[in-house]
């Protein structure tokens, strides 16, 4: 199966169709995360109203690193067998990323404001994931240097590469650096988030993954049309 969906056409008939499941289902469970975050979640004993950010703010921090990570993948994919479709995701996917980014950091500053008395601070987390932004910024514009595709993709695949060890700086700034930001309330040994609370967070986050595979998705078959692979 995963060797068929390495021909552009037979991902282009999957791609098609697919974007628009995705689309409707993650918009219904974002719709539900939000409303039980915004109109169901009790108020927060530290921080009151202002932590319902997290239904926006946390979606859209993890989505902006774990797609970058995804990107990675498909570029050592690209690297080693060049394949066309991983040629297409590894661009299809900065966009995306970039813009989860840029929500992550304005939801952050709209956090920031009630709870830090300020919108921006040159915290580690804030300043790592600011530098996030610059990466994709600089990566997309990477990939239209040049007017030879395979080039070009060959180029981007390496400077996602290398870029990718800020992910590790951004999820461990609150463990290496004395940040403002609070530390983990997920982590692999359970979660401290009260479950009224962590339910419309969990709709959330998935919601905004089956949103961004489908923006990914539909990019990566308008590409492969641009390319004449289809």
């Amino acid at each position: 199966m995963f060797a068929q969906l390495a021909s552009p056409p037979k991902f282009h008939a999957l791609a098609s169709w697919l974007w628009v499941w995705l689309l409707a289902t993650g918009v219904l469970l974002l719709g539900f995360g939000l409303y039980t975050g915004l109109f169901l979640a009790p108020v927060d004993g530290q921080q009151g109203e202002v932590y319902r950010a997290i239904y926006v703010h946390v979606p859209a921090a993890w989505m902006s690193m774990f797609l970058y990570l995804v990107a990675c993948a498909y570029a050592g994919l690209n690297w080693v067998y060049r394949s066309d479709v991983s040629a297409v995701m590894m661009r299809a996917l900065l966009p995306t990323g970039a813009w989860m980014t840029v929500l992550a950091l304005v939801t952050g500053a709209l956090w920031g404001k009630p709870t830090w008395g300020t919108y921006w601070v040159w915290d580690a987390r804030m300043t790592s994931e600011l530098l996030l932004l610059f990466i994709y910024l600089g990566l997309i514009a990477l990939g239209q240097l040049t007017t030879n595709p395979a080039k070009a993709d060959r180029v981007l695949a390496v400077g996602l590469l290398i870029g990718a060890v800020n992910i590790p700086l951004i999820y461990l700034s609150v463990v290496f650096w004395n940040t403002l930001h609070q530390g983990y309330s997920v982590s692999m040994s359970g979660s401290r988030i009260h479950p009224d609370i962590a339910m419309g967070m969990w709709l959330s986050v998935l919601g905004f993954w089956l949103i961004c595979a489908s923006s990914v998705l539909n990019r990566a078959r308008r590409l492969l049309v641009q390319r004449r692979w289809v």
